[in-house]
């Protein structure tokens, strides 16, 4: 008897891919669930005979609602994490099922341990951040870092392609929540803050070019520092990839800034409708890069880097395949630990790697000496 998985905004930019991936790549059957019934409906045709469609709000979700479907997990691909609260979670652990998110929202993944008790209680599984940050960039990190005796300092950093960059309305929103705001960041080894979507600098990419980068907020903000302790600095960066979108919002981050504007949130829809005009221009590839320095298992000086860039458009579909990898773990029972915690240190890099071979998706892992 195949088991179900239950996608909250399984027709979004990012819960429709994990839709795809489940579909294409496992035999679980699928419920396409969201606030708009329709749009559900709709996935879930294209999806075939697995899928089926159900309208849940976050908002008013309730356990025996979760329950009544018989998914033995929920999984909240919604967004935007930045300012939710942790009412999809409590239900489903209280209906004794196991829950994973693809949160990028530094708040929400650092109060999630809130919910460890109660997941505990039930037996059951509760992830968060089980996307591009920070599962896969811990994941790449405990792999590059193995046995050794410090951490110096970590750069992460993101570049999706132009043409194929997810445009929803809750992807828009979550970037205007920092933009211009101050951001807690550890660099030049105390903790100082920076403007979000500030310090803009260009740099290559391997495999992309010259791209564009700026202080993301990040859950990676907090959890490298815990995990790794590095000495000097723990960064995490994104960039758009044309120089018009990404500086004109490092401009508009500036009346933030000067106190003109509270936040830029209620210009979501206007940058939306911008960004849409200016879909058909750039490349149709992203990638990420995670460079660390400090000192290995022989005590010699080393800088690692780790880079992966997706082509043809296969880059959205990144965030969604650590949460693939933890359903999969789920539904084998290699993942059975109970209790509510980040994705971090629970998924090798293996086990997430696993999951790009069907995509255009090429990795690269150095290690060169330092001086």
């Amino acid at each position: 008897m195949a088991r179900t998985v239950l996608v909250v905004g399984g027709s979004g930019a990012f819960g429709g891919r994990l839709v795809d991936g489940l579909i294409a790549t496992s035999d679980f059957d699928v419920i396409v669930a969201g606030r708009d019934l329709a749009r559900a409906r709709t996935k879930a045709a294209a999806c075939g005979a697995r899928a089926t469609a159900l309208r849940v709000d976050s908002a008013t979700v309730t356990a025996q609602m979760l329950a009544e479907t018989g998914a033995f997990v929920v999984v909240d691909a919604a967004g935007p994490f930045q300012g939710a609260d942790y009412r999809l979670a409590r239900a489903a652990i209280a209906a004794g099922m196991h829950y994973v998110d693809l949160a990028d929202a530094r708040d929400f993944v650092a109060g999630f341990g809130a919910l460890d008790a109660a997941a505990r209680a039930a037996g059951v599984v509760a992830l968060t951040g089980a996307s591009s940050t920070p599962a896969l960039s811990h994941a790449v990190l405990d792999r590059l870092t193995q046995g050794w005796r410090r951490v110096d300092a970590v750069e992460i950093a993101i570049s999706p392609g132009n043409r194929n960059s997810p445009r929803g309305l809750s992807v828009i929103r979550a970037i205007l929540s920092y933009a211009g705001k101050p951001v807690r960041v550890f660099a030049g080894g105390t903790w100082t803050a920076w403007p979000g979507w500030g310090r803009p600098v260009r740099r290559e990419m391997p495999g992309l070019g010259r791209r564009w980068l700026s202080l993301c907020e990040t859950p990676d903000l907090d959890l490298v520092p815990a995990r790794f302790s590095p000495r000097d600095a723990a960064l995490f960066r994104a960039g758009l990839e044309l120089s018009v979108m990404h500086v004109g919002l490092y401009l508009a981050g500036l009346l933030v800034r000067s106190g003109l504007l509270r936040s830029l949130i209620p210009f979501a829809s206007l940058f939306r409708w911008m960004a849409e005009r200016l879909k058909g221009f750039g490349a149709d590839r992203g990638g990420m890069l995670v460079e660390v320095a400090g000192i290995d298992a022989a005590g010699n000086p080393v800088r690692s880097a780790w880079s992966l860039v997706a082509e043809g458009g296969d880059g959205p579909m990144v965030p969604t395949l650590p949460a693939l990898a933890a359903i999969r773990a789920l539904g084998d029972g290699s993942l059975s630990q109970p209790g509510a915690r980040a994705c971090v240190g629970v998924l090798d890099l293996d086990q997430i790697s696993r999951e790009f071979a069907p995509y255009r998706i090429a990795t690269h892992l150095s290690t060169s000496a330092r001086q």
